[in-house]
């Protein structure tokens, strides 16, 4: 259903992963878990169709609405849909839209919940989101969730997570995470970005959990602000003496990045799209990102195939559920493959680089033989409707 419809429905049955990228890397003894990340899950209510912003003291009327599970949601999701194990630990609510939220991504999308709890008497929070011109607004409301009877006993989170390639996190400046040390000293590569820096001190000392860390996907005013410098370019070299590999997020400009190990450097410019809602994309971004470096690829491939996974997210409503899986990768690859010519709306190289065949073109040894299409869950026009007998 296109994506400027009223109403968006799910498909009432889990959408595989038309492929799994490591499978030549998969041995016997490998984890179980690929990717291991703990955070709020939010239930999110997004309005589209706005015309502008909301005006104070006046009612607005959206053409569309969706609901769908948000937050570290938003991350689990776009991992999984690129064929990651993926485990997610982090508490649910015992109300209505807690279950709605739990069978979404346990049973849509395939995401590992025995480390998640569900907490008696504890409301799920609530993010609603209102999409206008490619921007948005967002309104949320929600109670912390009372901690785990214990933590650090490999059972509940944040407790040292199983055994895993890589986690993800998002840093809290000032803060320590006490489960990145466990999971690192497990042999975890663990990929992190960070929030804004609310107290103006932009200091890198208080994200000491960059110790940890492989690679930090800040975007480029907090990278420039964390490093005093005045482009994405120098940030990248600075932040790159913190951390093995750091990568600076440029929006329309795409994303640079150093990896301080080899002394490469990339930068790749973003595809043209029309960008419908940008709910998630950088968390579209890292998956990408993740997925590529697990796998293997070379630096430029990476930031170019985290950039395509973005730039197709933007192109739906929502956030969790706009998350390309393999075969909206595919069908893209395809569409750019077979026309004979860039000059396409959105399949022109921007700012003068590769043409999109030739910057991709490490797709075609990714991607099956055979694209198989599967109907992506979308955002629901509501929850809570009861099966009738």
């Amino acid at each position: 259903m296109s994506a400027h419809s009223g109403e968006q429905f799910a498909p009432t049955s889990p959408t595989p992963a038309v492929l799994d990228p490591l499978a030549a890397l998969r041995g016997p003894r490998d984890p179980a878990t690929d990717v291991y990340l703990t955070g709020t899950v939010f239930l999110d209510i997004i309005f589209t169709g706005l015309d502008s912003a909301p005006v104070r003291g006046t009612e607005s009327w959206a053409r569309g609405m969706g609901s769908s599970p948000g937050g570290v949601a938003n991350m689990a999701t776009a991992l999984a849909r690129l064929g990651l194990h993926t485990s997610l630990a982090a508490a649910f609510g015992d109300d209505m839209y807690g279950e709605y939220c739990w069978d979404a991504l346990r049973q849509g999308e395939g995401i590992d919940l025995s480390m998640s709890r569900k907490v008696p008497g504890w409301h799920s929070p609530v993010t609603v989101s209102m999409a206008y011109e490619g921007e948005r607004t967002m309104v949320s409301h929600g109670h912390e969730a009372p901690p785990p009877e214990s933590a650090f006993d490999g059972a509940h989170a944040p407790g040292c997570p199983p055994a895993s390639r890589a986690c993800v996190a998002s840093l809290v400046p000032g803060r320590r995470e006490g489960w990145l040390g466990c999971a690192a000293g497990r042999g975890a590569r663990i990929f992190a970005d960070v929030g804004w820096d609310d107290t103006g001190r932009w200091d890198p000392a208080d994200l000491a959990d960059l110790e940890h860390c492989e690679a930090f996907l800040p975007n480029a005013e907090e990278a420039m602000r964390y490093t005093r410098t005045d482009s994405p370019q120098a940030a990248a070299r600075k932040l790159a003496d913190l951390v093995p590999v750091a990568v600076v997020t440029m929006g329309a400009r795409g994303a640079c990045a150093v990896d301080a190990r080899t002394g490469e450097s990339a930068e790749v410019p973003a595809i043209a799209v029309e960008a419908l809602d940008p709910t998630g994309a950088g968390d579209v971004f890292v998956a990408g990102f993740v997925t590529g470096t697990l796998a293997g690829w070379p630096l430029a491939d990476r930031l170019a195939f985290a950039g395509l996974t973005a730039a197709l997210s933007v192109q739906e409503f929502g956030g969790s559920l706009s998350a390309p899986g393999w075969s909206e990768i595919a069908a893209w690859w395809q569409q750019v493959r077979d026309h004979h010519t860039e000059a396409v709306a959105g399949l022109a190289a921007p700012g003068g680089g590769l043409p999109l065949r030739e910057r991709y073109a490490f797709l075609e040894g990714v991607l099956p033989a055979a694209y198989r299409q599967w109907p992506l869950a979308r955002a629901l026009p509501t929850i809570g409707f009861r099966r009738s007998g």
